[in-house]
């Protein structure tokens, strides 16, 4: 297999990646035929995926806008994947010229493309680094430079707890990352759950049961375990819910029944 200009020398090509799969589902191009491959057989249980994923990225324009309007002006995006046309530096610096942005992934293609992609742009910019090492993302050079905590921030998790395993303490990092957040500081979250999927669950394991062989098990949670991740924070209207009924900008029966998968919400830190 060709290795393209943009691909990372350090990576390994022909095993399946999370953040490429999901670029492959918003049609991007930033993939290689594994992950089409593992995209399409997760695709034979749950056809709606990409479904799915838009209505991720849609929460997420609508969020980042809501926080705009309240006067958050810094932007923490742990688990940011690819960059995609809408993504959070653009709806936030459009909305606000000047708002700081700092994405953070672990998926070395997702780090040099966005670094790409930021080139220039002295608001914004990329941290390598996981979720689950809460404090190696506070004490970033980059974080430092653009995030100032003492201020409100806009933190998402956006498609990206359910990726973690409850051996490896989701809850805690979480909230570690929420301690370190100024009052008034709002946390932007989606995750999968088989609560809201047209149809039965035994199907929808077979997806699942896709990410398990690649090594990156989907972690399907109820909505009362979702909602733990909101401990600290008051829920914004209206609540935690299915992604086309927060703040809808259409009507959200016009919408996919597979938009409806899984939960998002956004909190407030008291």
């Amino acid at each position: 297999m060709e290795r393209p200009a943009w691909a990372p020398r350090s990576i390994d090509i022909t095993v399946p990646s999370v953040s490429r799969i999901y670029d492959y589902y918003l049609g991007g191009s930033h993939n290689f035929e594994v992950d089409r491959e593992a995209a399409r057989k997760a695709m034979t249980y749950m056809p709606g995926l990409p479904k799915i994923m838009q209505a991720n990225r849609a929460f997420m324009r609508r969020a980042v806008r809501y926080a705009v309007g309240t006067g958050i002006d810094q932007f923490l995006d742990i688990g940011s994947g690819i960059p995609t046309f809408g993504n959070v530096h653009e709806v936030a610096q459009a909305e606000r010229p000047g708002a700081r942005v700092v994405y953070v992934d672990h998926d070395p293609v997702a780090v040099a493309h966005s670094g790409a992609v930021l080139d220039g742009n002295e608001d914004a910019d990329v941290v390598a680094a996981d979720l689950r090492k809460p404090q190696e993302i506070l004490a970033s050079p980059q974080v430092e430079r653009l995030i100032d905590l003492n201020r409100p921030v806009a933190l998402l998790l956006v498609a990206i707890l359910h990726f973690v395993e409850d051996a490896d303490d989701p809850y805690g990092a979480v909230a570690q990352l929420r301690d370190a957040l100024a009052p008034g500081s709002l946390l932007v979250l989606t995750h999968a759950s088989y609560e809201g999927i047209p149809l039965p669950a035994e199907r929808a394991e077979g997806a699942v049961d896709v990410y398990k062989d690649i090594r990156n098990p989907l972690i399907m949670r109820s909505r009362d375990e979702i909602a733990r991740f909101f401990e600290g924070y008051d829920m914004v209207e209206p609540g935690l819910v299915p992604m086309p009924h927060w703040r809808p900008e259409s009507a959200p029966e016009d919408e996919d029944p597979y938009a409806f998968s899984g939960f998002a919400g956004v909190g407030i830190a008291a």
